[in-house]
């Protein structure tokens, strides 16, 4: 196994010596194509689509229905250990604490002229959540679950509706489904893919069209999600999995190592990197990649993943290593250093930060509580990661009074006819014929 090994001067260097990560985001024509072709047959076909791609991607004898029985997911949660529904219990218990933290209130103002302005803030009517089934549709990845339908519940929204691929025999593993139960959920449908995506977007006889998608999954599914984007509201575009470890010369090698692995694991494009001023961590890193990644169930995907887009870069000083750091606007930025509470102020670009040597990434992907979906490839620069109010909307409160029409309305009138908008100017003018505003 490889690792690439680069000394840099400067974050000039980091943008002419990374060149190789544009890889990561080039586009697969093939894939849009076929999307395409998924989406118009979800919309003309309906759950005759769902069963057929099903039958080729997952499940070969499937059948309807495609929703799974209330019945099946209370026989599920049945079936599943005392421990783990603990577990599952304990992570929703923590993202449900943060996320009822985000929460925003509607609010009214009144101006001395009578006139209330304000936001009102409300749910969507309906979410739908892609929960991707992991190899064969045998490790579900339940913290996708709690991590998506916990804010959605939060924010208040009264329908979730659940997609996940079936497994080889057409059922939904069964701690997925507890997880559900946990959570109250009894819309859950045995489909993924894009056809899912066209479903929960589109609508079919079995599937009722969503306002809001969230969820991550492979290309396909992302590139469903940005297509029917518009028709649907989506949480947003996501790619390959990141992470940036800013160290100093306090990191342990074999932690540092061990949370590259953590995210090398995940898929071939997956990325990890680690930007350091200390030569001796630099030195001692590719000798523990190459034991730990030796040991792992997936260390051939492991290692491919940090052959490809991996990296150890040794930097002069934490500041160019704080300037990398946000030039790369990673998913995740692990801040191991001897105090990194005071790197943190210094840091624009990242949808979390880890702080300290026991923050690893997997506490905040199963438990702490803030949210999991993060921005990807830069996006955090500009945007956020998964929240309560990816599933609100927000409306606007006007309730102007007489006096301010009377006030105000010939600046109304004019900046209308600056727009060539004469029956604008009109409109308010009808109100303040006969010496001032009509008054009720």
């Amino acid at each position: 196994m490889t690792c690439r090994l680069l000394h840099l001067q400067n974050e000039k260097d980091w943008a002419s010596a990374s060149q190789w990560l544009q890889g990561r985001t080039t586009p697969d024509g093939g894939v849009e194509a076929a999307v395409r072709d998924i989406i118009a047959a979800v919309r003309e076909h309906g759950d005759a689509a769902l069963v057929d791609y099903t039958r080729k991607f997952d499940a070969p004898e499937f059948t309807p229905p495609v929703r799974v029985s209330p019945q099946e997911i209370a026989r599920a949660a049945a079936s599943v250990s005392v421990e783990n529904r603990e577990y599952i219990c304990g992570a929703a218990a923590n993202i449900r604490a943060f996320h009822e933290a985000q929460l925003e209130r509607s609010w009214f103002v009144t101006r001395p002229d009578g006139s209330i302005l304000g936001q009102r803030v409300l749910p969507v009517d309906a979410v739908g959540l892609y929960v991707p089934g992991g190899q064969g549709g045998n490790t579900p990845l339940i913290s996708s679950l709690l991590m998506n339908a916990i804010p959605a519940q939060v924010a208040g929204v009264p329908r979730l509706a659940v997609c996940t691929p079936p497994r080889a025999d057409g059922s939904v593993d069964p701690h997925l489904l507890a997880a559900a139960h946990l959570l109250d959920i009894e819309e859950v449908y045995r489909v993924g893919g894009a056809w899912s995506i066209a479903a929960l977007a589109l609508g079919t006889e079995s599937v009722t069209r969503v306002d809001v998608i969230a969820g991550p999954g492979n290309i396909y599914v992302t590139t469903a999600k940005r297509l029917l984007q518009g028709a649907v509201g989506i949480d947003m575009i996501a790619g390959p999995s990141e992470v940036l470890i800013l160290a100093d010369d306090s990191a342990n090698a074999a932690w540092v190592a061990a949370d590259m692995l953590s995210q090398a694991e995940h898929d071939a494009l997956a990325c990890a990197i680690c930007v350091t001023d200390s030569p001796r961590l630099a030195e001692r890193l590719p000798q523990e990649l190459e034991k730990q990644c030796a040991a792992l169930p997936r260390a051939e995907i492991a290692a491919r993943s940090l052959a490809d887009w991996g990296c150890i870069a040794v930097v002069p000083d934490l500041a160019t290593a704080i300037a990398i750091a946000n030039h790369v606007a990673p998913e995740h930025l692990e801040i191991c250093t001897r105090d990194p509470w005071a790197v943190l102020p210094h840091i624009r670009h990242a949808g979390a930060a880890f702080l300290g040597q026991h923050s690893p990434e997997p506490v905040g992907d199963y438990y702490a509580g803030p949210n999991h979906v993060l921005p990807t490839l830069g996006t955090a620069r500009f945007s956020s990661a998964l929240s309560v109010q990816t599933f609100c909307k927000k409306t606007s409160i006007i309730a102007a009074s007489p006096a301010f029409l009377e006030k105000n309305g010939e600046a109304i009138t004019a900046l209308a006819r600056l727009e060539g908008l004469e029956a604008h100017a009109r409109s308010v003018e009808a109100r303040r014929r006969r010496g001032g505003a009509a008054r009720n």
